[in-house]
This record gives structure tokens, sequence and C-alpha cells, in this order.
């Protein structure tokens, strides 16, 4: 059916620390994108934020990051918080998450669509009458099912895609693979140099057609990092994080000088991993 829309869902990686308005539009923007292309149906965001394993400087306790984004979440009515990543007891690479996500949309569809196809009352009658007749059968469903499966696409601003190109941050059969299986959904500032990026890149350039760059229009400055030194130094961040995040912060006294000394002098998780055989950076 050519007016069919391919379904996507967006999945958004990252620390969190705290959620911010600007996360929340990111899905926004991309939805809109998305919707005016005419060939794409956004079915579903997804918030994934990452383990403390990571030990990025300042993060704070998973589970309030966790918490956080679920009270920023609670009106909207199709971005939801998945806890799978922050549970894990080392850090993933964003690949593996993906996949994860992936896999679970496969096998939901999988059943859903063997479950919508046959009876299953009438498929072991007929079983027992030919023993080969519902074998092709089965397959046949299979693979409508992997056909309408929706893409897990990463979400990400322009710099994480420009974190890309940091030596032994990322390995480059995982962004290969991103790129190539999933896709990108980059949010770049009007005038951002993100195109530029994907230009000087051989390995994104050849999947430029999975890459989409959605333009912010509307810039928004807001960073988790800015909030976290407002907050340190007393200062409101009322209309910058969910009201109900800024009351949970407030709460729970969050975001002090002492948060943000953990993790120092620590190296992170991808760079340790990296680190006994120096990883390629995109070039």
């Amino acid at each position: 059916d050519p007016d069919r829309k391919t379904e996507v869902v967006l999945l958004a990686c990252g620390s969190f620390n705290p959620i911010t308005n600007m996360h929340l539009r990111l899905f926004e923007l991309a939805k809109d994108y998305f919707h005016e292309t005419g060939k794409y149906k956004v079915i579903k965001g997804i918030i994934s934020p990452v383990s403390d394993a990571y030990k990025k400087k300042g993060l704070i306790s998973a589970n309030h990051r966790v918490t956080m984004a679920k009270l920023a979440t609670k009106n909207s009515d199709w971005v939801e918080v998945d806890d799978w990543e922050s549970c894990q007891s080392e850090w993933l690479e964003t690949l593996k998450v993906l996949r994860y996500h992936h896999q679970k949309l496969l096998s939901a569809g999988v059943t859903n669509s063997l479950q919508d196809a046959v009876p299953i009352t009438k498929l072991g009658r007929k079983r027992k009458q030919q023993p080969n007749s519902h074998e092709p059968l089965k397959k046949k469903n299979q693979s409508q099912a992997v056909k309408s499966v929706p893409q897990v696409k990463l979400l990400c601003g322009s710099d994480m895609l420009e974190s890309f190109g940091i030596p032994n941050l990322w390995k480059l059969e995982d962004i290969t693979e991103i790129v190539e299986k999933h896709g990108l959904v980059c949010i770049s500032r009007a005038g951002n140099n993100a195109q530029k990026f994907i230009y000087e890149s051989d390995i994104l350039w050849r999947h430029k057609s999975n890459i989409h760059l959605v333009e912010e229009w509307i810039p928004n400055e807001i960073s988790s990092t800015k909030i976290r030194r407002a907050v340190r130094r007393g200062q409101s961040v009322r209309y910058l994080v969910p009201d109900g995040v800024r009351a949970y912060i407030e709460r729970h006294g969050l975001y002090s000088a002492h948060s943000e000394a953990s993790n120092a002098g620590v190296l992170l998780a991808p760079l340790q991993k990296c680190a006994p055989e120096p990883c390629q950076a995109l070039s």
C-alpha cells in the first residue's frame, strides 16, 4: 500500500541530569518533521536515561533521573520513560539500547500478527490432519509482521552527532550500524554545521538518507549543565524544567557543589572500554 506510513519510534538516550524542557522539545520537533514528510507516523517516544555506570562528572543517581523524567512526561500522551538501560550494572553502548528496543517491538509485532492472522485452535486442528500445512502459514505471517514493525530511530541534538568525532567515544562499527539499520534524527539549530559534519564523514555521507536533520527555528539554549549551575547557586529554574521536576529537585535538595564533584577525575565508561586498544574516531 503506497499510502501506508512507516511507523517510527523515537529513542532518546542520555544523562537527563536533569531532564529539561529542551529535551521534551526535541521530541515535538522530530514528530512535526516526520509528519510533515507525509511518509511517517510517529507512534511513540522513549526516554532512556543512562545508568550510573556511565561515570559522567556530576551524574546523580539513576533513580532520581528516571523519576524526574517520569514527572516530566506525565502529561504526554506519546512520550514515555524506559528504565531498562538505567538499571544495568554496567554502561551499555547506545547501539545495544537501540537493539533492545528494536527487539522488543519485533517480538511484540510478531506475537500480535500471529494472533491476528489465525486462531490458535484452528492451527492445532489443521496440524493433526496435514502435518506440514501450518508451516508456510506461520512463515508468511512472520514476514508480514517484520515489515510492519516500527523503525526505532535515535533522537539527538547536534552535540551528539558531533560527539561521533571524539576519539574513542564511539566505535566505528556502532556508528555504522546505527545509521545503516536504524537511523538518526538530529535536531540542529538553524545555521548549525551538522550538514557540514555529515559531509565530512564518509560513513555518515553514505547513509545520509537515514539521517534526518531537523532545523530548530526557535532556538532553545537550555542545557542540563546550566540548570545544575543555577540550582547550585540558588537561582530559579522555573520555566526551564517542567514544574514537577523543579519541585522534585527542591524537595530532595539535588544538585549541590558536592554532587557536581562526583566522578571528578574518573574516565567516562566508553573511554575506559576503549583504552586498551585505540578505537578509531570518525574521520
